[in-house]
């Protein structure tokens, strides 16, 4: 995805249809270490992916994406939105083809905990607009697979959101 933003906005002052603030985005990605950036950009795709796992991603999914690209890559918000675009974009264009590729490079520079904490950030992210639909449980179950997470580490995390599985929600509204 790195490559992808350099090569769409490019660095130089020259560059056709490129704003200075995209510029400045660009560039501070460009800044990370590549690991970060790689990171990064896994982080904010795999978000993307479940967002569009029940094949619309709302704006409250989008603003949780958001906040959490920049709470875990310590990008300002202004340029976590950026890459969350850029990412929603290139997971409508290439979603089927390259999810996996996409979670196994994630799960090359991710630790265990970092693994987790994606964990839970997709669970908040299908959770923002009301409720985890089945569809969105599944694709995360599948990205935890891809990562090589522990079947029990899943679990657990995915408990912590058990109030917000659809599937466990009885048809007249929430459990109690």
């Amino acid at each position: 995805m790195l490559n992808w933003l350099k090569a769409q906005f490019g660095k130089e002052e020259e560059a056709p249809g490129g704003t200075e603030s995209v510029r400045r985005i660009v560039d501070a990605i460009d800044r990370l270490e590549p690991e970060r950036a790689r990171y990064v950009a896994a982080l904010a795709y795999i978000l993307g992916r479940v967002a569009h796992a029940d094949r619309e991603t709302t704006r409250e999914e989008t603003l949780e994406m958001e906040r959490l690209v920049s709470e875990r890559s310590g990008l300002p918000p202004e340029q976590a939105m950026i890459v969350v675009q850029i990412a929603k974009s290139q997971n409508l264009l290439f979603g089927g083809t390259e999810d996996f590729l996409v979670a196994r490079e994630f799960g090359e520079v991710a630790t265990l905990e970092q693994k987790l904490g994606l964990l839970h950030c997709l669970f908040a992210v299908a959770a923002a607009h009301g409720g985890v639909s089945t569809v969105e449980d599944n694709e995360i179950s599948r990205v935890a697979t891809e990562l090589r997470v522990p079947h029990d580490e899943f679990v657990r995390v995915r408990v912590a959101f058990r109030d917000h599985l659809n599937v466990l929600k009885p048809a007249g509204g929430p459990l109690r």
